[in-house]
């Protein structure tokens, strides 16, 4: 086989010696980086459950028709009715109200039928005063219960994290330090660390639609049950044992 001779230009001659130059210092550096001997990598869970404090009733209604400003007439009616007699419980923290989605959008019939418009509004009722939302629920008639769900308040889960990151943090600890004397050392230094919280999902609530002449007889509260949250924070990281 003939060699391969690569001929530089003078001009590039002494950009090409610099990048040798670079090269050989990074492959020294990497034989000469010291060895790190006696680390322990391990990390630490702690969760607690907590009791949802957050109630949410989301409700909508649909309405369908040949026109669209019809179909957006209904719907706006349906809510205006629905938001005077929510605002009637509205309390700040305890009973918030919010409109939601509300959309018109054509839907295509077989052809030589006329084109339909399908529209769809949506109200949200949600807060800590479960017994007033409740009864909402019945006196609300131009919407339907679209769904139930149930969340904590960033209160209760700042408090939830804020308990379980000083557990997991302490047991983190306390494992290095059992550990590192299991190996026969007597102290730890901290390397790394890093702290993850999450929260647990929520099983979905009932979902449900009723008639809105059913729901005026149905004068009762809408039985619920908040159930409970997981709040869990984990701590990762190394120490050095000594």
């Amino acid at each position: 086989m003939n060699p391969i001779s690569l001929r530089i230009p003078l001009a590039f001659a002494p950009a090409f010696a610099a990048f040798g130059l670079a090269c050989s210092s990074l492959v020294a550096q990497a034989d000469t980086a010291p060895m790190v001997a006696n680390q322990l990598t391990l990390s630490a869970s702690a969760s607690t459950e907590v009791t949802n404090d957050i109630l949410v009733i989301s409700f909508s209604t649909q309405r369908e028709g040949t026109d669209p400003a019809v179909v957006q007439s209904q719907l706006t009616q349906a809510v205006n009715s629905a938001l005077a007699e929510a605002r009637k419980a509205a309390q700040p923290g305890q009973v918030d109200i919010s409109t939601g989605s509300f959309s018109v959008q054509p839907r295509y019939t077989a052809k030589g039928e006329s084109m339909k418009w399908q529209g769809v509004a949506e109200l949200r009722a949600e807060g800590r005063d479960f017994d007033a939302l409740t009864r909402l629920v019945g006196r609300i008639q131009t919407l339907s219960v679209g769904n139930v769900s149930y969340k904590l308040s960033r209160e209760a889960r700042d408090k939830a994290l804020e308990q379980v990151s000083t557990q997991a943090i302490a047991r983190f600890r306390s494992q290095a330090d059992a550990y590192a004397h299991a190996f026969g050392f007597g102290s730890v230094t901290l390397r790394a660390v890093e702290i993850s919280t999450g929260e647990g999902f929520v099983p979905p609530g009932p979902r449900f639609r009723v008639a809105a002449a059913d729901m005026a007889a149905a004068a009762p509260p809408l039985p619920v049950e908040a159930g409970k949250s997981s709040v869990t924070a984990t701590v990762s990281g190394s120490v050095q044992m000594k």
